[in-house]
């Protein structure tokens, strides 16, 4: 009861400041996190919801607003949200990661206080402990314009989210053991559609009208490849940019990304295949839903179309063509395309290479040799508090070593407001997906074979899309310019699931020495202490 007081109060003073001083709009939301039976692919397993809900519900936001989420753990082990995409701008605090927070205990509550600051788009969170993302505890996030900023098309007929990706039968904790015995995992048993096997989701449409689709690959270890039976799909919006607005057939979305296209139901009344398979899998799963026209004069016939499989040029060349809308407004009026990061010198390169190493006899992953390992205390609260031998800024190399695996807790350093250059090179023979906490990034180029210094002469230095994961192709390399726009601890790893958690993650602390609010906001009142940071003070109240 203690624990929904003090909430209530939070939340008062939270909307009295917000009347008094009329600042951005807040949200607020209550979330209770418990296991739950679920049968996705027809076999029951325990499954993560929130408010019993597998996926978990919606976030529907607007520019600037703040979003006041309080998270009760009910499971019997220590558990944390994260954000996949909003930036959490000067507050890495809220980030969810276990280099920023400490995990919520079972019982306990913690309240985040986000604000979607300057971004739009289609985003989703998930839980970032241990392997609880392959028990679900996932959901979209929406972050409309707001209502003066002009938007490149019109409001379309209705608004779906499409969270997709591939599952297991076994639990979250059978798989955790696996990985933590060092072996690798199977190959996954089937796809998901927002939480259900084939055929268990329906679309409904008019026929005539045009509908927002935001698609996220929310899956642990495959990418996708989307597409509609008999309907085009025009892309608007890639991970809160507005894109050049091409025309596609089928869509390849990679682990951790998001993408939202626009479809017109212009073809004859009747009901069409929502289809999902793997890419460069041998092995290749399928899962459909069903796009229903709400005067259908009959059911899906035929056999789902089929789509790419293993063909790299092919995804390769619709990759290079995913672009920025120079024109349109972000989530600010100004174009797009005033921001010229083609011109702007870069202070430094950093070069990422991924690796398998086998160290102490069980299989990890790395980047730059080195296999990331966490602190007892996070990172972000050891840096606040000033607590030793926790970290050290430096403990990976930003160039590829060509060296054997290590284990180490590794954070790079950087300065703040800073324009890096970031290469992630990739010699295996499978795709990386990467994802960059905290940041927007320019996607400047992508190839087969050896990144070099001459491979620069081929980057598109004029409007490339701005995103915050990539993926990087086997035997290739993908380069990318960031502004190092935002001070704070963050997490840079894979977004295959079981990489990132045998290693393949570091952290960048972007670091600003004037210690002023005007980079950083403070350490939240109620932040979670734990590790070497357990009974230090906070901020007084």
């Amino acid at each position: 009861m203690g624990d929904y007081r003090a909430v209530s109060w939070v939340l008062l003073v939270f909307v009295s400041v917000a009347c008094i001083s009329g600042e951005d709009p807040y949200r607020f939301f209550t979330w209770n996190v418990t296991y739950g039976d679920i049968y996705p692919l027809g076999v029951k397993q325990q499954g993560i919801l929130i408010n019993g809900q597998f996926p978990g519900p919606p976030i529907e936001s607007v520019t600037n607003d703040n979003l006041i989420i309080s998270v009760y753990n009910s499971l019997d082990e220590p558990f944390l949200l994260s954000w996949n995409g909003v930036q959490q701008r000067r507050n890495s605090w809220q980030d969810g990661v276990y280099g920023t927070n400490c995990p919520i205990p079972p019982g306990q509550n913690f309240t985040y206080v986000l604000q979607v600051k300057d971004q739009i788009g289609s985003y989703f969170y998930f839980p970032s402990l241990a392997f609880h993302k392959a028990a679900g505890g996932y959901g979209g996030i929406k972050i409309s314009s707001r209502p003066l900023i002009p938007v490149p098309f019109p409001p379309p007929a209705g608004d779906y989210t499409i969270l997709a990706g591939d599952w297991y039968k076994k639990n979250h904790t059978d798989l955790k053991a696996i990985l933590d015995g060092g072996s690798d995992l199977p190959f996954p048993d089937g796809l998901l559609i927002n939480g259900r096997g084939s055929n268990g989701y329906t679309f409904t449409v008019d026929q005539g009208k045009t509908y927002r689709f935001r698609i996220s690959n929310v899956g642990i270890a495959t990418s996708l490849n989307f597409r509609i039976q008999g309907h085009k799909m025009l892309l608007v919006e890639v991970e809160g940019t507005h894109a050049l607005q091409n025309t596609y057939s089928s869509l390849d979305i990679h682990l951790g990304q998001s993408y939202s296209v626009l479809v017109t139901a212009d073809q004859p009344a009747q009901d069409y295949y929502i289809v999902v398979s793997t890419r460069f899998t041998s092995q290749v799963l399928t899962t459909t839903s069903t796009l229903h026209y709400s005067n259908s004069a009959g059911r899906v016939s035929g056999p789902p179309p089929g789509g790419p499989t293993i063909q790299t040029d092919w995804s390769l060349n619709q990759a290079r063509s995913i672009r920025r809308n120079l024109s349109a407004s972000g989530p600010r009026p100004n174009p797009q395309g005033s921001y010229h990061y083609g011109l702007i010198n870069t202070t430094h390169t950093i070069r990422l290479a991924n690796s398998a190493p086998v160290i102490n006899g069980k299989q990890r992953y790395a980047v730059n040799s080195v296999s990331f390992i966490p602190a007892d205390t996070p990172l972000k609260l050891a840096d606040y508090f000033k607590i030793s031998g926790v970290f050290n800024p430096g403990s990976i190399p930003d160039n590829p070593t060509g060296g054997g695996g290590y284990l180490q807790t590794s954070v790079m350093a950087a300065d703040f407001r800073g324009f890096a250059e970031v290469v992630f090179e990739n010699p295996e023979d499978t795709l990386q997906s990467w994802h960059i906490d905290g940041h927007n990034f320019f996607v400047v180029g992508m190839d087969g074979g050896q990144w070099t210094p001459s491979s620069r002469l081929s980057y598109n230095l004029r409007d490339t899309i701005s995103r915050c994961t990539v993926q990087v192709y086997p035997k290739s390399w993908t380069a990318l310019y960031m502004p190092l726009d935002n001070v704070g601890m963050w997490n840079v790893r894979s977004e295959n699931w079981a990489r990132q958690y045998l290693g393949q993650q570091f952290y960048l602390r972007v670091y600003s020495p004037a210690n002023s609010w005007r980079d950083e906001y403070p350490i939240p009142k109620n932040a979670l202490l734990c590790g070497r940071a357990s009974g230090r003070k906070t901020r007084p109240l």
